[in-house]
């Protein structure tokens, strides 16, 4: 699915060891420039779960962005067993 929705970039996965690690896509869906991203702001355990904090840029008016279709995503792989809570800064 990464590769279709990023047509002409070559993506690779790296190896996961999914004995030991789970893995999250973080995906925000289709954005219409490539000026977004998605930036992991902080992952720490709190209690008996992780919370992991996660902000999307977007273009400020005056960036220089290309305007096509983009799918900003960010592959974390954490080596903990306890529930996992993503919350999305600036989102309700």
């Amino acid at each position: 699915m990464l590769a279709r929705n990023n047509p002409g970039r070559k993506l690779t996965v790296p190896p996961i060891d999914f004995a030991h690690r789970e893995a999250f896509l973080v995906a925000v869906g289709p954005r219409s420039s490539t000026g977004y991203a998605l930036r992991i702001v902080r992952v720490h355990q709190i209690g008996g779960h992780v919370d992991v904090v996660v902000r999307e840029k977007t273009p400020s008016l005056g960036e220089a962005v290309k305007a096509h279709v983009t799918y900003p995503f960010r592959l974390l792989v954490l080596d903990s067993d306890k529930p996992v809570q993503l919350k999305m800064m600036g989102r309700p």
